[in-house]
């Protein structure tokens, strides 16, 4: 037995086009790969002042022994690159993900930008970390930036997948 074809069931309906990205949000992941570069610095800056890491640890720490100052030294160098390169693939991830379209992006980037502003309060409660408070600053900023072109209104309408006009 044969069965005719539905009248017109051949043709698809067209899979609407993808808006083009927007230049808010374009702009928004070069500033989020400055971010990804500035975190890369941050490491450099981690290995720079090693030595004042290790006086901080040893100040902080009277009691310890030379073995035990250089274990939690290690660990403390070891965690701030561990976080820096994990800082590194956030905002790579995030800037890729903006610029895909992904709204969760956008709200994800918000909420590291977010965290990121509660650390940047804390340290400030604290003594000292003259060079790395000013790095902390520059970070914040570089995210202040992507997070209000990720909020512009042809931003939201590209995230929300509106023709743009």
């Amino acid at each position: 037995m044969s069965y005719q074809q539905y009248p017109g069931g051949g043709t698809q309906m067209p899979v609407p086009a993808k808006p083009p990205v927007p230049q808010s949000v374009t702009r928004a992941a070069q500033i989020m790969y400055v971010g990804a570069a500035a975190s890369i610095v941050g490491i450099i800056i981690a290995f720079l002042t090693r030595h004042s890491i290790r006086s901080a640890i040893q100040s902080h720490n009277h009691t310890l022994t030379k073995s035990q100052l250089n274990t939690v030294y290690h660990v403390e160098l070891g965690v701030l690159v561990l976080v820096g390169l994990i800082a590194v693939g956030l905002w790579i991830w995030m800037a890729a993900s903006c610029k895909a379209g992904k709204s969760w992006a956008r709200i994800l980037s918000t909420v590291f930008f977010g965290i990121d502003t509660i650390s940047l309060i804390g340290s400030a409660a604290t003594p000292g970390g003259g060079a790395s408070r000013i790095y902390g600053i520059v970070v914040w900023v570089i995210g202040l930036a992507a997070v209000i072109l990720l909020w512009r209104r042809e931003s939201t309408a590209f995230f929300k997948g509106a023709p743009q006009y």
